[in-house]
């Protein structure tokens, strides 16, 4: 476990930190998760879906071609096992970190009704209990819920509905724990955190700007990260609207924040932030949609800069 965050904690950008041979390329991250030994794995939507690097961003493997419909959200576990969300497929999958298919929630392709609440309608993240192994999993795209199964994949509970009131949500996009005994999700389109026991019993809520990427250790005291996406359409261009990292406390007091104001390429900017992990010496791994966001749009399209690391230099 890294240093607890303080303010006086500071981060530089690390730019063009992973190390990809010619001609492989990511399109662009989603997600991002280091495992015990702070190797990092790349959920992406390129013809590698999953890419390995070490620390220091060397290339070292790669596995998943054919595999996965839309790559959106990639977690690990404490025996080093990956759990990868794929959101149009429908489905969950538990595998080794060299591809062996452990456990897979959800029948790929076969959707749940839309906003019925039954697992899955285009889930969109996964958090594995630090010492039950229990998964919870935001189902959010195409519903508003959330789900808990126990660590070999039997329901036990879920909660949710779509609206903006406690306890409903409007798109759960990310989930982490809150020391071991709560769990945080983004509820992205009602600009806020909400808080929850593990049963499900709202807590409390924290305002956000599109909070969308989360971390959290999951040990009492710990830090959580925050993502925030940018502003919509009818605000673009506008400064200090999301498209930065926030550290929290455990009671959710800032303690740092990092990114430039406006979105772009540069070292030290965002342009989607979507996917987030820490390694043990507390640097920030940070994964963006920036094709779908941004490069998509360009004329001609091209990929753009969609992973990210900022290293914790001091505090």
């Amino acid at each position: 476990m890294p240093a607890p965050v303080t303010a006086k904690t500071k981060y530089e950008p690390e730019f063009g930190w992973a190390k990809l041979p010619h001609p492989m390329t990511f399109k662009e991250a989603t997600s991002v998760a280091v495992d015990s030994r702070d190797m990092v794995y790349v959920f992406n939507r390129g013809k590698s879906p999953l890419m390995k690097f070490d620390k220091s961003g060397n290339f070292l493997a790669t596995w998943g071609a054919g595999d996965f419909d839309r790559p959106h959200g990639i977690r690990a576990d404490g025996d080093d096992n990956l759990y990868l969300v794929d959101d149009i497929a429908h489905m969950v999958e538990k595998r080794t970190t060299d591809g062996k298919l452990l456990m897979r929630l959800g029948e790929r392709g076969k959707a749940a009704p839309k906003q019925e609440g039954a697992p899955f309608n285009r889930p969109t993240d996964v958090a594995v209990h630090p010492k039950t192994g229990d998964i919870f999993v935001s189902d959010g795209y195409g519903n508003s819920r959330v789900h808990r199964f126990d660590k070999n994949g039997k329901h036990i509970t879920s909660w949710g509905e779509p609206g903006s009131r406690e306890g409903q949500f409007s798109l759960p996009h990310n989930i982490c724990f809150v020391g071991d005994d709560k769990v945080a999700v983004c509820d992205r389109e009602n600009f806020r955190l909400q808080v929850f026991t593990l049963d499900g019993e709202f807590v409390q809520q924290v305002h956000a700007h599109r909070p969308i990427a989360m971390y959290g250790g999951g040990n009492a005291g710990s830090s959580i990260f925050i993502a925030e996406a940018g502003p919509p359409a009818v605000q673009a261009g506008v400064r200090r609207l999301g498209l930065c990292v926030r550290i929290l406390d455990s009671n959710f007091n800032e303690l740092v924040r990092f990114g430039n104001e406006l979105p772009g390429e540069g070292p030290d900017q965002f342009l989607a932030p979507h996917g987030m992990a820490v390694d043990s010496e507390g640097s920030v791994y940070v994964a963006e949609v920036s094709f779908t966001a941004h490069g998509s749009l360009l004329d001609p399209p091209r990929e753009v800069v969609s992973l990210r690391k900022w290293k914790r230099v001091s505090g």
